[in-house]
């Protein structure tokens, strides 16, 4: 018997579902279209809130993050629709806000070419998210969004970026789902030693 092997849009969106998502605040655009396509099909399930600017997405993941006590998140396109969210992303990150935003971003073959909307989107934001990562495999879907979720939530909350391939998110994969509740190189609730903390 065949494994059935989906895309890695579609593994985003049972990814979300996974982790609980029920409301998505976005705004669609070229490099992200895939992952908007296969929204579609999961429109019973995945409330996607239309904004008229994605810094409004970003925002709106907040404030949503904030009265519902859940993860945030927003879905937005490469290049100007990416870096629009940055405020957001910083105020996330200020204010301890649990936020996920994920952008779409030019095909790996074009990475570092200046392609059209291409932005290194994850250098920008690694010095005000908790983590900032590019997804450039549909198989590495599942994996990087429980991460998402996990590191946004623990510890002091705050906002994740997915950078996410065009060619990942139509390229084929099997659908793992996964969950993390540890991961060795991040200590969310630190130990400190009083000893130490007083000498200071």
């Amino acid at each position: 018997m065949s494994k059935e092997t989906i895309s890695g849009a579609e593994a985003l969106m049972r990814s979300l579902e996974y982790n609980g998502v029920k409301t998505i605040f976005g705004y669609p655009g070229g490099s992200i279209m895939p992952v908007f396509d296969a929204l579609y099909d999961h429109r019973e399930t995945l409330n996607h809130i239309l904004v008229r600017h994605e810094q409004g997405a970003a925002h709106a993941a907040q404030g949503f993050a904030r009265v519902s006590g859940e993860v945030g998140v927003c879905l937005v396109t490469s290049g100007p629709g990416a870096t629009n969210t940055i405020t957001g992303i910083a105020d996330a990150m200020i204010d301890s806000t649990p936020i996920i935003v994920i952008a779409g971003q030019v095909g790996t073959p074009f990475l570092g070419t200046d392609a059209f909307q291409e932005v290194d989107l994850v250098g920008i934001t690694q010095p005000i998210t908790k983590w900032s990562y590019q997804i450039r495999r549909a198989e590495d879907v599942s994996w990087a969004v429980s991460r998402a979720f996990y590191i946004a939530n623990s510890g002091r909350p705050g906002p994740v970026v997915l950078d996410f391939a065009k060619d990942a998110q139509v390229e084929k994969c099997e659908f793992i789902p996964k969950v993390f509740d540890f991961i060795r190189s991040y200590d969310p609730d630190p130990d400190p030693r009083m000893s130490l903390l007083m000498k200071l």
